[in-house]
């Protein structure tokens, strides 16, 4: 994935805190992911009109949000119902519970 694009961090604040390490799941906005088992659509991007932001279940990455100057996307949080099929789409792939 190339430019910059959101993140769902999935490890706690503390663990990210104290490693400088973000485990996650890379978001976006490409229109083939519309029939993609592990892209989860969690609603429609307000700055790109027409466009549905999925959540990469299949891609699970770590990196170092101090070196790469990360912040927090204006939105803040997922919303839970979202949450919970990110989790169960994860969940077919490694298996956490």
């Amino acid at each position: 994935m190339r430019d910059t694009h959101p993140f769902l961090v999935l490890s706690p604040r503390n663990f990210n805190d104290k490693t400088s390490l973000v485990i996650g799941l890379p978001m976006t906005t490409a229109d083939y992911n519309a029939s993609n088992p592990f892209a989860v659509a969690v609603g429609q991007v307000k700055s790109k009109e027409g466009k549905t932001s999925y959540v990469l279940c299949h891609q699970p990455k770590s990196f170092d949000w101090r070196a790469r100057y990360a912040k927090p996307h204006a939105l803040k949080k997922c919303r839970n119902d979202h949450f919970t099929r990110i989790c169960e789409c994860l969940n077919q792939i490694i298996e956490l519970k």
